[in-house]
């Protein structure tokens, strides 16, 4: 498959940001604690430290999706386009709930099992799968509904038909089962939102056919256009997301309560702004050809490569930091969702150091993807269209 350079350079340039806000999550001396988007107790730089990596999910999710297109146009067949997407959907699935999972908390118990954006991907591939006999834009009117209507929900009540509430609950909303009185499963995205997001980046998958020059026009148009009606339904504030904004004590917190949007489901306005910057990055990507570019794509080109390996230098480096900081092996909690830091007591690194350590990560990570990238580009071999 002809890789897309403005694909490979968004999709690096969001995946950087994510290792920012696994850091911050890992190693903020705050981060156990406190809610960095919330305004009683942020901080402006904490605030935007969070806020800048909201684009990753949305993101990553919207591109699987449009790979999903190109893949499928380039095989031209239903059938073995279905079941290449199943596969990889219960290869990302399997992932999720082992690697991930066990890179996230490093706890061999398995205490807490997190469905994320992983999992995520993979469970809208297996659907999407049954899909592809519909036209891309019966598949993207599909997206969009879901996008623009799922926030409709909680405004119906269900409080009378509590099974019906049960089983609509995990697929539209952050919800916690216990499996049992050890283990808890945790969905921490919602399937059918984020189902909606790439739908809609599947249908897209049709505007990289278009010429250079136009395609980027549309992707500006696109861009600014999505960013216009977030403006005016945020400041309408009724529809769109829940968190609704606020005056606050200054103009600079009032301005950071207009943006504050909702991820956790991603709502109309948190999915219009992220993608709306996504947009004009794609447009910016293919107009711009330079070192800085070059470097970000190397990234976008193994995402799933990068992604696993990332877990295993982030957590190993906050283990290394505890012990530096005087904590012992055993007072390292990693059952109760602490990521090994001890309970109780504070731990952790100062935003200041938490951006050296990303841009450390960043660039330990570059010459193994590079030599991945340049190693696929160069072989033929089944198992790696899934790594």
């Amino acid at each position: 498959m002809k890789r897309i350079y403005s694909i490979d350079f968004t999709r690096g340039l969001v995946m950087i940001l994510m290792v920012l806000d696994h850091v911050r999550d890992l190693m903020h001396v705050t981060s156990i604690t406190q809610n960095p988007v919330d305004l009683s107790s942020t901080t402006p730089a904490l605030f935007f430290t969070r806020l800048i990596t909201y684009l990753c999910a949305p993101i990553f999710v919207f591109l699987a999706g449009t790979s999903a297109y190109i893949s499928f146009n380039n095989r031209h067949t239903p059938t073995e386009s279905r079941k290449n997407l199943i596969k990889r959907g219960l290869w990302l699935i399997l992932l999720e709930f082992t690697l991930v999972n066990f890179g996230v908390w490093f706890d061999l118990g398995f205490h807490t099992w997190l469905f994320q954006v992983i999992a995520a991907i993979g469970l809208g591939f297996i659907i999407l799968s049954f899909m592809l006999r519909l036209s891309p834009a019966i598949i993207g009117i599909t997206g969009l509904t879901i996008m623009f209507g799922h926030n409709l929900l909680p405004f119906i009540p269900l409080e009378g038909f509590p099974i019906l509430k049960t089983i609509l609950s995990p697929l539209f909303a952050t919800t916690a089962f216990p499996l049992t009185s050890q283990i808890t499963f945790v969905i921490g995205y919602p399937p059918v939102p984020w189902l909606g997001i790439m739908l809609v980046g599947f249908a897209s998958g049709k505007l990289f056919e278009l010429a250079d020059n136009k395609r980027s026009t549309t992707f500006l148009k696109i861009g600014l256009g999505a960013l216009v009606l977030f403006t005016v339904l945020r400041f309408i504030n009724i529809y769109g997301d829940l968190s609704l904004w606020t005056s606050q004590k200054n103009n600079l917190f009032t301005f950071l309560s207009f943006i504050n949007v909702t991820k956790y489901p991603p709502s109309l306005l948190y999915s219009l702004v992220t993608l709306g910057i996504m947009f004009l990055i794609l447009a910016f990507a293919d107009q711009v050809r330079n070192n800085f570019t070059n470097f970000v794509s190397i990234y976008g080109k193994v995402p799933l490569f990068f992604y696993l390996i990332h877990w295993y230098i982030v957590h190993p480096l906050l283990i290394a930091i505890m012990f530096l900081q005087g904590f012992s092996w055993t007072q390292m909690d990693f059952a109760s969702g602490n990521f090994g830091r001890p309970k109780g007591v504070e731990s952790g690194l100062q935003l200041w150091a938490i951006y050296i350590i990303w841009i450390a990560v960043v660039l330990i990570l570059y010459y193994p993807c590079r030599k991945y990238s340049i190693y696929k580009d160069g072989q033929n071999k089944w198992w790696l269209k899934y790594i």
